[in-house]
């Protein structure tokens, strides 16, 4: 069985990693944190599990398969290179680092170390992006030309935590945590992106919690992507037009919303394909972000790990060119191209 140890216990930590990671099969050996209520936690929830102060601490368990970073996202790009100089296998919770450049440095530094080294991507194995990227590929809505995603939510009152108290410099804001996602989907579906224009806010909070991002892909689509904590009417989640006809999803993961009449026949089904007034449900595909550590577990045994895992890091550098191109046509009102560091 693969042996964890899992830096960092926050909601990350406790609430998206430790329990995928769990159904994935893989044993949590150890936990790192300082915070006497998550320590506390964390026994409690993994029975038998160390529970170390810090990350340094944390690499010095012996016998760890695999570190995984769950921890505030601009210590990212250094951590990495702690866990490497280690020797032991990374998975890194998106964004890689804070800026395109700072991520590909910790790539090219895992790379030359020999240690393999992917991303937490987990919303790619969302059922509702894989039932999406199937109708993409079955070609049921012709020619895609235009792709809308939204993260929106009503939330005036922002949570006191440090992805809405920190500066964009130390990983805050909205670019960065759900940017990351709406983008590395953009990406998965309709290829790189190759300009953008975008709107960036700071409304209620340090760093943005408002932002929409037009980016072109350089195979032609235009994705529309919205995330924003100010929405007291949240847009569909997914619409997507195409030359012979739409697709359509509001659900998601029980998030209020109110587009009733776009609701989902039924647990098995995702969406709606539109053609005017003719509409059919689609079929959910069969997905579980679990299989994101299913398939890490699997490629440190191959023989060429790093190939085989999950998540190409340099698709987080490429993501993190996005973002940094966002907030320079924000900043200067411009379309502005995206330029990938170099490898």
């Amino acid at each position: 069985m693969t042996r964890v140890g899992l830096a960092g216990f926050g909601f990350a930590g406790r609430d998206i990693h430790a329990p995928r990671l769990r159904e994935a099969g893989l044993d949590v050996v150890a936990v790192s944190t300082r915070d006497a209520a998550r320590a506390a936690a964390a026994r409690s929830d993994l029975p038998g599990v160390e529970v170390v102060a810090d990350l340094d601490a944390l690499l010095a368990v012996p016998g760890l398969d695999l570190v995984v970073l769950a921890t505030p996202s601009g210590g990212h790009a250094e951590q990495v290179r702690a866990v490497v100089d280690a020797g032991v296998a990374c998975v890194v919770d998106k964004p890689l680092a804070v800026d395109a450049a700072s991520a590909a440095d910790a790539v090219r530094y895992a790379a030359r170390a020999g240690v393999p080294l992917t991303v937490f991507q987990n919303r790619r194995y969302d059922p509702e992006h894989v039932t999406l990227a199937k109708v993409v590929a079955d070609g049921l809505v012709g020619e895609p030309f235009r792709y809308e995603m939204r993260w929106e939510r009503w939330r005036p009152v922002p949570k006191d935590r440090w992805r809405e108290n920190a500066p964009p410099e130390e990983g805050g804001g909205l670019l960065l945590d759900l940017h990351t996602h709406l983008v590395d989907a953009a990406v998965r579906l309709f290829g790189p992106v190759r300009s953008v224009v975008a709107t960036a806010h700071a409304r209620t909070t340090r760093a943005e919690d408002d932002a929409f991002l037009l980016c072109r892909h350089s195979g032609g689509v235009e994705s529309h992507l919205s995330a924003t904590s100010l929405a007291g009417a949240p847009g569909p989640r997914i619409r997507l037009l195409g030359t012979a006809a739409a697709f359509v999803l509001a659900d998601f993961e029980a998030e209020a919303h109110p587009w009733s009449a776009q609701s989902d026949l039924d647990a098995d089904h995702a969406g709606w394909l539109y053609r005017g007034d003719e509409r059919q449900p689609v079929a959910r595909a069969s997905s579980n972000q679990a299989d994101l550590y299913r398939a890490v577990a699997a490629a440190l045994s191959a023989d060429d790990p790093q190939a085989a895992m999950p998540v190409d890091p340099w698709d987080a550098v490429h993501v993190l060119a996005v973002v940094d191109a966002a907030r320079a046509s924000a900043r200067e009102e411009r379309v502005v191209a995206v330029v990938d560091p170099p490898r």
